[in-house]
């Protein structure tokens, strides 16, 4: 049955529409593009045309835009509108230009991360069809560059056999706030090299942080935010959002 067929069947059914205040049909609306940023790494561009991506959408220009200039911008947009492309470009992007960095992707379910994490290797091994990874020096001294973009998920699921190289080789890492509470932050000596390079913080779903739950999840951004400084690392956030209220 066809959208507009089911609304049909719905007005006209008596124990669905006296329940119904108010039906409003929101008109559509013409996308707004810009072209890809000057700035975007070529391996990037190709990899977007590949997919089919030739332009932004402008509300990820303005992300790449406020990061830029040192903001930490919030996106509020619809459903299926291009929030994540929106911060993995520059994230990538910073990634690319420098071995050193890295970026904490958190998501409030582990099925959400496993997901995600799916559709950033395929972005990832996209990118590096054009720029290969390369090895600037060993990997056996202290704070070395990391080839390539390895990303990691580290949760309550993750093998504890697999956790040190998590640590020690993940650019990207998708966890989720009560794995960053109680396995990450406790052993913040661990994650040193990370920490110190930590140039991003995405937190995605932020709707989901509400009442006491949300203030205990602002307490435990306070203690990353306290373990940064330590490290000396001054990390950009980048908060998302389809249904949130009221975004301010």
């Amino acid at each position: 049955m066809s959208l507009s067929r089911l609304l049909s069947h719905w007005r006209a059914e008596s124990t669905i529409a006296p329940n119904v205040v108010e039906w409003r049909m929101i008109p559509e609306r013409a996308a707004k593009y810009h072209d890809f940023p000057n700035e975007l790494n070529p391996a990037i561009s190709q990899a977007l045309l590949k997919l089919n991506i030739r332009r932004l959408y402008s509300h990820q220009t303005e992300v790449w835009v406020q990061l830029r200039e040192g903001n930490n911008p919030v996106i509020v947009t619809g459903t299926a509108s291009g929030k994540t492309l929106a911060y993995n470009l520059p994230v990538l992007n910073t990634l690319l230009r420098n071995p050193f960095s890295r970026a904490l992707y958190l998501f409030p379910t582990k099925a959400l991360a496993q997901d995600q994490e799916k559709k950033l290797s395929s972005l990832v091994k996209a990118i590096q069809e054009f720029e290969p990874p390369t090895i600037t020096e060993s990997n056996t001294q202290t704070n070395y560059p990391i080839p390539g973009i390895p990303i990691g998920v580290y949760d309550g699921d993750t093998l504890q056999n697999h956790r040190p190289g998590i640590r020690s080789n993940s650019r990207v890492l998708l966890s989720n706030p009560d794995m960053l509470h109680a396995g990450i932050l406790p052993h913040h000596t661990k994650w040193a090299d990370f920490f110190h390079e930590l140039k991003f913080i995405v937190i995605d779903e932020i709707h989901t942080y509400r009442g006491v739950f949300g203030s205990h999840v602002a307490n435990v951004i306070r203690r990353l935010n306290r373990i940064c400084r330590h490290y000396q690392s001054n990390p950009q956030f980048i908060l998302t959002s389809a249904t949130i209220a009221n975004p301010i």
